[in-house]
């Protein structure tokens, strides 16, 4: 076979092998320590559009008029059985404790308001008084801040332990920033949990597939090294820029993943290179020539597709792609330079500790005897037998799509008995009148007339469907003035913005709808408007890099295809389950509408994993087909000598994700089982069997 790129590099590396992984592990350890404290830095914020109107109402009443606190934390106090909260102790324990709460944390605590407050008497209660609360407003701008302030207080409320409140009443904490912590404790934990139990899980895995110990454990130190590199990286990007805990979860899931994987294809090179009969130096400088070069083409797919992100406005989805493009790249450094290195080291040492049936490096003739080179003369063999039942099969799996439903930030993506979650539903229940989202209109420069005329308007056309009348928030300020009310259901918001931003507007006034409902659906509209360009970008890029690789028009546009086949069906399987219901008790979570910006994050990493592997496939049937093989022939080697990595790489990829898939977290199950589901269909029926079929067809 001829040499896919030039073996200098690799024979450089393995003259200086020492004082390069001497190097590459210093920086590393450097990034590591540098970033320790990333968690510190990530922040809850940037999931709404920026361009958006309810964005600019939000910013105008804001500065107007300051931060909306009301819904920061609603403190649900539940009287002591055969009691009220009017009762003389209830009632004095909670008014001191709330007074006591004011004075020693009037650094953190902007203002309280409580059903104990003569003025607010009989509004924040139920009817049996049972049940009152206090809305407590944080200092802060609603980010990062709040948070951290919420979590210095939110111990004081003795949350969760029957009667352990003021007075002998329970509390439980609702409102915007526990439902936040909840989600941001959720995701760091997740990505600890995808650090400490998957590297494990992929060590032993890898064992079986190279049958050695110390093959198993190089790409191991590859997603290792990626990892701490990752982590400085990000913290890095937080001076500059605000990165959200989901962002970094994505970050650590995709980078590790890719990290093992091309580990994993370039050990599997090196070992087939020795078994050839080469030399270590030999062996190192046709790895870096051929499996290395396959692995930086990757990298740029993956860091394009990632780009891509860069054509929304928000915010989570713009750190996305900054972490994301840094921490693959890193990794495909890593996997050219540290990696080679290490491998000149250990040499024909590769399969030491091993378990020798396992451990036999196979030869290349081995390999053209085996399953996946079977498998593929048997696709070949009457292609369209294989096609049709293949797409019969996916169609139906991408039928669901057509169902998909999108939804905001929300509780009901926490754990079914988180207290949090719990908390708001107790509160939505027991207190229909008030909602800690409220939608909110701005009405810039109207006199009172012109007010009092666009708050009849509004209640009119939408009245049934909020929980009262708009009402004045605040006393009208430098001819700006908030009018608030509640969603009865929150799936009207569209329907409800659209009437409210139908109101005539008098010669001179502007009225904008605000609230969190209209910035969670301006967002998902901005999204939704995206996904062609979107769609285009990443289409386009993939032609253009899978030609510039194999010099294929033909190649390229399959490998496009192949993707779009497994993305719809994986789109499809996620709407079955996570939307439609399908699983919700056995994977435990409540079906619903899929995070907005979690759609596009799937799209495009799920489409940039596979052209991953579709670059690894051709890169072996254009070595072949360079080599002077005819068409059926490179088709075949391409499958023998990569199917069996492809399915190992695609193993290891559903061990990281699956440490996601036992998340609290809805959202983060999305990623997961989104990703499982792709990497199975990819890895098995699409790439070794529909590939070889496809290309016998069109490939001359």
């Amino acid at each position: 076979m001829r040499e896919a790129g030039s073996p200098r590099w690799g024979r450089s590396i393995h003259r200086f092998r020492y004082a390069v992984f001497a190097m590459f592990g210093l920086v590393v350890l450097v990034s590591g320590f540098y970033g320790r404290d990333l968690g510190d830095h990530l922040t809850q914020e940037g999931w709404f559009d920026d361009s958006s109107q309810s964005v600019a109402a939000s910013k105008l009443a804001d500065s107007t008029f300051g931060r909306d606190t009301d819904a920061d934390l609603i403190a649900i106090y539940t009287a002591p059985p055969g009691s009220t909260v009017d009762d003389e102790p209830v009632r004095n324990a909670v008014a001191a404790e709330l007074n006591r709460l004011r004075t020693q944390h009037a650094d953190r605590i902007l203002k309280i308001d409580s059903y104990w407050d003569d003025a607010l008497m009989g509004r924040f209660a139920d009817a049996s008084r049972t049940h009152a609360f206090a809305s407590i407003g944080l200092r802060g701008d609603g980010g990062t801040d709040t948070v951290n302030n919420y979590l210095a207080i939110k111990d004081e409320f003795h949350a969760g332990t029957t009667g352990s409140g003021p007075g002998g009443t329970t509390v439980q904490l609702a409102g915007l920033q526990p439902v936040v912590e909840g989600i941001n404790t959720g995701m760091q934990d997740d990505i600890r949990r995808a650090e400490l139990i998957a590297l494990p899980l992929v060590a032993i895995l890898l064992y079986f597939v190279f049958g050695g110990v110390v093959g198993a454990l190089l790409p191991v130190l590859i997603g290792g090294m990626t990892i701490l590199g990752s982590q400085g990286i990000m913290r890095l990007l937080t001076n500059h820029l605000q990165v959200n805990v989901f962002a970094s979860a994505v970050v650590t899931l995709v980078s590790l993943g890719l990290a093992i994987d091309y580990g994993l294809f370039a050990v599997t090179r090196f070992r087939e290179e020795l078994a050839a009969g080469r030399s270590v130096e030999e062996a190192t400088a046709r790895t870096v020539a051929t499996a290395g070069r396959t692995v930086l083409f990757s990298a740029a797919i993956i860091a394009v597709s990632l780009g891509a992100l860069f054509i929304y406005p928000n915010g989570v989805l713009r750190s996305v792609p900054l972490g994301g493009i840094s921490s693959v790249l890193l990794a495909a450094v890593l996997s050219v330079t540290a990696l080679p290195a290490v491998l000149s080291i250990v040499g024909r040492r590769i399969d030491l500790w091993g378990w020798h049936r396992l451990a036999s490096i196979r030869t290349a003739e081995q390999i053209d005897a085996g399953f996946f080179s079977r498998l593929a003369l048997f696709a070949m063999r009457k292609p369209w037998l294989v096609i049709a039942p293949v797409v019969l099969m996916l169609l139906p799996l991408i039928l669901p799509f057509r169902h998909i439903e999108f939804g905001g930030l929300s509780e009901r993506y926490l754990s079914s008995d988180n207290p949090a979650r719990v908390a708001q539903q107790d509160f939505d229940r027991r207190f229909p009148q008030f909602r800690t989202e409220p939608l909110k209109l701005v009405v810039v420069g109207a006199n009172p007339q012109q007010l009092s005329d666009i708050r009849y308007e509004a209640n009119q056309i939408v009245g049934p469907k909020m929980t009262g009348p708009f009402d004045p928030a605040a006393p009208t300020k430098d001819q700006v003035t908030v009018l608030a009310s509640g969603l009865v259901d929150k799936r009207d918001a569209d329907s409800v913005m659209a009437a409210l931003r139908s109101i005539p507007e008098p010669d001179g006034v502007h009225v904008m709808v605000a609230g969190v409902p209209a910035l969670e659906r301006d967002s998902i509209q901005g999204l939704i408007k995206g996904l062609p360009l979107l769609v285009a970008i990443l289409i386009a890029a993939a032609v253009a890099l899978m030609y510039a690789a194999f010099r294929s028009l033909v190649l390229a546009i399959k490998a496009v295809v192949m993707s779009a086949l497994s993305l719809g069906a994986t789109l499809g399987v996620l709407t079955w389950i996570f939307v439609e219901g399908h699983g919700a008790g056995l994977f435990d979570f409540t079906p619903g509408p899929l995070m907005f910006a979690v759609l596009v994050l799937i799209v495009t990493v799920l489409f940039g994993l596979s052209t991953d592997y579709e670059v690894f496939l051709q890169s072996r049937m254009a070595e072949a087909r360079a080599a002077g093989a005819a068409a059926p022939e490179a088709i075949r080697y391409g499958i023998a000598h990569t199917g069996g990595v492809i399915t190992s790489a695609a193993a290891i990829l559903i061990v990281v994700t699956g440490a996601f898939g036992f998340s609290d977290l809805v959202l983060m199950k999305y990623i997961a089982y989104g990703m499982i589901a792709a990497l199975v269909l990819d890895a098995t029926v699409i790439r070794v069997l529909l590939t070889p079929a496809v290309l016998k067809l069109v490939w001359r």
